[in-house]
């Protein structure tokens, strides 16, 4: 088995502090198929946080360990300093990269100024960033579409989903409906909040930003609920739209990331709020029925072990 490096994102550092969020429920089947993983977190600010580890071969660090790997993914975004490391990395040991990029900034659309200008800049700066990559791992076709005309080598463009849905815990329940509506994710520009505050006018909604505890808590919220609104400027995925139709929850998104390849063409949204309250008025009053999905392509086990497959195919070869 392999040794790991991922220089990772604030997914990551939420998990060393003790979060149970997407980034722990990934590790917990990847590190079954590795000797070992070291993680490259980003501090949150200047706190020094007390790193928390119940994985016995998963280690969280501030700086890069002086030891060796077979290989390392490296998580880019703007501005772009997880790349900076990586290739740093990569010019002194030559161990093998694999850039994954979620998802670019402003695309479909900006949320903020901020998001136009780090879109401008990743379009002029991404091609030499990932130069030295063995690969460039995008989890949708709208990235790579982008990332192509960017100059990114086609080659080295490899689609691996990375929508690891707990199938066990992400199910119909037999519960009430206390919630017309309802938000989950973060209040950060790109998530359109303001466009569900907007549009749940007059309906009974709920906004889930980070409180739930885990995975269980946001399943059972989902279940308690009869619609779910993903009202993003520009997302990698987004998970959540999976977790809902996994729940049999009707879902109403933004064009954003994986949602054209899973919604039907009537439950996407533009980024207008009269537009969203009008659609949602029509799916509670008609009692929507979830499409169906093919869940092999998201079931966590078999998709986590395909991404570490993936990974181990690029890992150098040993001598």
């Amino acid at each position: 088995m392999k040794k790991l490096l991922m220089i990772s994102g604030k997914g990551a550092t939420d998990t060393a502090l003790g979060k149970k969020n997407a980034f722990y429920n990934t590790l917990t089947e990847l590190r079954t198929h590795f000797e070992r993983i070291d993680i490259v977190c980003p501090q949150i600010s200047n706190f020094k946080f007390q790193i928390s580890n119940e994985f016995s071969n998963v280690f969280f660090h501030l700086e890069v360990p002086d030891r060796k790997f077979d290989i390392m993914t490296v998580h880019e975004y703007a501005p772009f300093s997880n790349g900076r490391l990586a290739n740093k990395i990569w010019e002194k040991t030559k161990t093998p990269m694999i850039f994954e990029i979620m998802h670019i900034p402003g695309m479909p659309k900006a949320g903020s100024w901020k998001e136009r200008v780090a879109k401008l800049v990743t379009r002029f700066y991404i091609a030499h960033d990932v130069c030295h990559a063995s690969a460039v791992r995008v989890i949708n076709n709208q990235v790579g579409d982008w990332l192509i005309r960017a100059g990114v080598p086609k080659d080295k463009i490899k689609l691996i989903p990375a929508m690891y849905i707990d199938l066990d815990i992400f199910k119909p329940m037999n519960l009430e409906k206390k919630y017309d509506m309802i938000f989950v994710g973060r209040r950060a520009k790109n998530k359109g909040i303001e466009l569900f505050e907007k549009a749940g006018r007059g309906f009974k909604t709920l906004i889930v930003d980070g409180w739930a505890k885990d995975s269980q808590e946001i399943a059972h919220l989902l279940n308690q609920s009869k619609l779910l609104i993903m009202s993003s400027y520009n997302e990698g995925g987004p998970r959540v739209v999976l977790e809902a139709l996994a729940c049999g929850i009707p879902v109403l998104a933004t064009p954003v990331g994986i949602v054209p390849e899973v919604l039907p063409k009537e439950w996407i949204i533009d980024w207008n709020a009269d537009n969203i309250a009008q659609k949602a008025r029509k799916i509670l009053s008609e009692n929507a029925i979830v499409p169906k999905i093919d869940w092999s392509n998201f079931e966590k086990k078999s998709t986590i072990k395909n991404y570490a497959e993936f990974i181990n195919s690029y890992t150098r070869i040993q001598t």
